[in-house]
């Protein structure tokens, strides 16, 4: 197989089974730095054999048993390894080759239903911040980059390094950090891992940088973990505030961009192509959160917005009134910078632009939205709608300097062009 070919192979096998192969490693070697360490020693070791020997026919198992194979390897070679051997060997009575060693952990350690959302857990573990918690989890389960978790957090990428580092260093440092955590515990980290849940659909639905719009692996992983979440938090109006908002979002993923991959936004939608399943499931979920408790929280108010669009026929029909009554509940309830920015926008849309302006105007000067491409994107969109043009333009150029993503970067670009244009 060419080196290219071979390379390109491997990147879309890193990028399918990553987080399931970290994860897994975890609940093995007790370790999330050795873990992270394995995973890259075993893609290393398939860079150098794949292009030769060709693509195994379960590039997971491959990569897997390899990092299976290191870890043996370093147990031998580190102090751990007699107090492992010592361990196991007590629990089963004899001696063990190499892979029974690792077979032997894998079967004696219970955990959570599911190796990625057990790391979930993990990573939420109360000796970490919450900003901790959630930026550990995002990188290792959600296999973002520094930059993408910046982005999320609205702050720089050396923050968000520093997190990380230190993070796993208090993982490694706290006793029993990676045990398994028991039904109190789990509950009392629900809403950290519902945070990094939330954060990696939003990821998956509005990409950080790059040319694609999406990046629907992510929702997919995300609706699967908020699916299990409902199994085993069954009582939980939030984790069904999330599930009900992750599916309503999910049914406008093939109306949301054209067949060149250019981005449509939501009023310009065809939605006779919005997904039919994800809007039954979306709602099911909602009217489920709604009946367990009558006082919304954050996720059941998000998903109650995007229902006012999931049930609206055409974008006229929509309650934007409704909306910017659900965006104001929200910001009472601790609500960001870009809770406000949002509620700008349905009060522009309810009760006309110069509203909607006039709230944009008192967000500029916030320093969590300094940089954040979508505030001078709507500010420019209110202007044009009141006919200041150069106003406009100005506001779009700059919001294309700050987007990373490149196709947003183009549409940006074409609408301050557009302000330029007679009528």
């Amino acid at each position: 197989m060419p080196q290219q070919d071979a390379s390109r192979a491997i990147a879309a096998v890193w990028r399918l089974e990553s987080t399931r192969l970290i994860a897994a490693l975890v609940r093995i070697v007790r370790d999330v730095g050795f873990a992270e360490d394995l995973a890259q020693e075993a893609l290393v070791a398939a860079l150098a054999q794949w292009p030769a020997a060709g693509i195994p026919d379960n590039p997971a198992a491959w990569l897997m048993t390899t990092a299976k194979r290191r870890a043996v390897d370093q147990f031998r070679q580190a102090e751990r390894r007699d107090r492992s051997y010592a361990v196991i060997g007590r629990e089963q009575g004899g001696e063990m080759v190499d892979d029974d060693v690792a077979a032997t952990v894998i079967n004696a350690m219970d955990h959570v239903e599911d190796d990625v959302l057990r790391l979930m857990f993990i990573c939420c573990h109360p000796a970490l911040t919450i900003d901790a918690q959630t930026t550990l989890t995002l990188k290792l389960v959600g296999g973002l980059i520094t930059k993408e978790i910046a982005r999320s957090f609205l702050t720089s990428e050396a923050t968000v390094a520093q997190r990380v580092v230190r993070a796993k260093r208090t993982l490694a440092e706290a006793g029993g950090a990676l045990e398994e955590p028991d039904g109190a515990a789990r509950a009392s980290r629900l809403a950290a891992v519902l945070s990094v849940v939330y954060l990696l659909f939003n990821e998956g639905y509005s990409a950080t940088g790059g040319d694609d719009w999406m990046r629907p692996a992510l929702c997919a992983e995300a609706l699967r973990l908020g699916r299990i979440l409902g199994a085993l938090q069954p009582d939980n109006s939030e984790v069904h505030g999330l599930s009900a908002l992750m599916e309503l979002q999910s049914a406008r993923t093939r109306a949301r961009s054209g067949p060149d991959g250019t981005p449509i936004l939501l009023l310009d939608q065809d939605r006779s192509r919005w997904d039919r399943t994800h809007l039954r499931r979306g709602l099911a979920e909602l009217a489920r959160a709604e009946a367990l408790c009558k006082q919304p929280g954050n996720y059941q108010l998000q998903a109650a917005i995007a229902a006012c669009h999931g049930r609206a026929p055409t974008a006229a029909d929509t309650d934007w009134a409704r909306i910017a009554e659900l965006y104001e509940q929200l910001a009472r309830l601790g609500g960001s910078p870009v809770v406000e920015l949002n509620r700008a926008v349905a009060l522009s849309m309810a009760y006309g632009p110069a509203t909607g302006l006039t709230l944009v105007d008192q967000l500029v000067d916030l320093p969590a939205l300094r940089n954040y491409h979508l505030l001078p994107s709507v500010r420019g969109d209110l202007l044009f709608k009141l006919g200041r043009h150069a106003e406009a333009r100005a506001e779009f150029e700059r919001a294309a300097t700050l987007t990373k993503h490149t196709r947003e970067r183009a549409m940006l670009l074409n609408r301050a062009a557009a302000c330029a244009e007679p009528g």
